[in-house]
């Protein structure tokens, strides 16, 4: 048993001082520290400095790991010149991120103070880096393939790449199922896959309605999608719309990347079907793509998290700095209760879309924790200061363990 009494503590709806956390792998007892002490007698104690803040470890629920070794190989500012990039760069990009390269990756965002994070995993590669990694992983297999023709082909590889995540039995670790894209995999696949998810009770995640070329392809069989499909997949329509993609997700709970181009009657089966928005505002500006609706979102009382998408179409794996460019992407948003919604996206409200029992500083959660040092008391704006400042982050606990700083 562990106690540490930072000076301040976020929770949810009120930061509050005075107050020491017990813990082992989970907080069991939030309470002043002559209480803890009388009752664990035996506990190791960290008392930290002045102006310390305990917040809950940060979510980062859609991440591509494989890609890390990208800096200069792709072209930004439209989505279709990235794409036919990636498509060029793809045996480069692949061959120079080796297992370092991942887990480098991986460590800038225990640095960052991310403690559980969701990988996006197209060939495998990353498998043993996230095994490795000190933070809890979703491990996310997947799917991709558009054409009849290499379905089993495509589904073979997938179901075994799966069945591997599946033998990792670390603590914090779990398999997950990945439906590319509505453009991007046959609904024979998806419906082949969704029989795993459901009979397995897998966490499920898919893109969705990132970029114009995608509506006009969805839509008409025609756009920047057109040329794209014609030359390299020989294939001259779309094989579903986007109404009939997210019938497949019907009653099973689905977090949606991007979500920038979904129109209100898709949203209106979001909401319908419990899905989660993932909203990845860094990647969208890179490449060419709107700036998330969220107004919509809350209007409709869709639940919408914040991630980095991989550092294919993002500078660097810091959920502080996505939030910032958030805050200010969306500037008709009310700034006080749009920061504490950003930390709500990246916390509390991405471990329940996840299914992670993290996401705050209470009884039973798991110690999923980090310490901010701040430079002077809180104020009632503290959610803005978090987001702009980047105060530094001197330990991070992970089911109780310390992974980052000193005792």
């Amino acid at each position: 048993m562990q106690i540490i009494t930072p000076h301040f503590i976020y929770f949810k709806d009120r930061i509050s001082t005075n107050l020491s956390i017990a813990f082992d792998t989970k907080i069991q007892k939030i309470a002043p520290i002559e209480e803890l002490r009388a009752e664990f007698t035996d506990a190791k104690v960290t008392t930290l400095r002045e102006n310390s803040l305990i917040m809950p470890g940060l979510i980062n629920a859609h991440v591509h790991i494989e890609f890390s070794a990208n800096k200069t190989h792709l072209s930004y500012g439209d989505f279709i010149s990235w794409l036919y990039s990636v498509i060029e760069n793809r045996e480069e990009l692949i061959g120079e991120c080796n297992k370092e390269c991942m887990s480098k990756a991986i460590d800038s965002m225990l640095d960052n103070g991310i403690t559980t994070f969701g990988a996006i995993s197209s060939h495998g590669m990353d498998l043993e880096a996230c095994e490795n990694a000190k933070q809890n992983v979703i491990y996310f297999n997947e799917l991709i393939g558009s054409q009849a023709t290499m379905a089993d082909t495509l589904f073979t590889d997938f179901k075994s790449r799966l069945d591997a995540s599946k033998t990792v039995k670390r603590e914090g670790f779990q398999a997950g199922v990945a439906i590319h894209s509505p453009y991007a995999v046959h609904p024979v696949l998806i419906k082949k896959a969704l029989g795993i998810v459901k009979e397995e009770k897998l966490p499920l995640t898919a893109h969705f309605m990132e970029s114009q070329a995608e509506r006009d392809w969805l839509d008409k069989s025609d756009g920047d999608f057109k040329k794209f499909f014609t030359e390299l997949l020989k294939q001259e329509t779309n094989i579903s719309d986007a109404s009939e993609f997210l019938e497949h997700f019907e009653g099973t709970p689905t977090l949606l990347t991007h979500g920038v181009q979904a129109s209100d009657e898709e949203l209106d089966i979001i909401k319908t079907s419990r899905h989660t928005i993932i909203h990845c505002p860094i990647s969208n500006r890179l490449l060419g793509n709107p700036t998330l609706n969220i107004k919509a979102l809350n209007d409709k009382k869709i639940r919408w998290i914040v991630a980095t998408d991989g550092l294919s179409s993002n500078y660097k794996l810091d959920l502080f700095e996505e939030m910032k460019m958030s805050l200010f992407m969306h500037s008709d948003a009310p700034l006080l209760g749009f920061a504490k919604a950003l930390i709500d996206g990246v916390t509390l409200n991405a471990a329940e879309a996840l299914g992670v029992n993290a996401g705050e500083i209470a009884v039973g959660k798991n110690a999923d924790m980090i310490v901010l040092d701040l430079e002077s008391e809180p104020t009632a704006e503290l959610a803005i200061h978090l987001i702009l400042h980047r105060y530094n982050i001197s330990k991070v606990y992970i089911n109780g363990q310390l992974e980052k700083g000193t005792i």
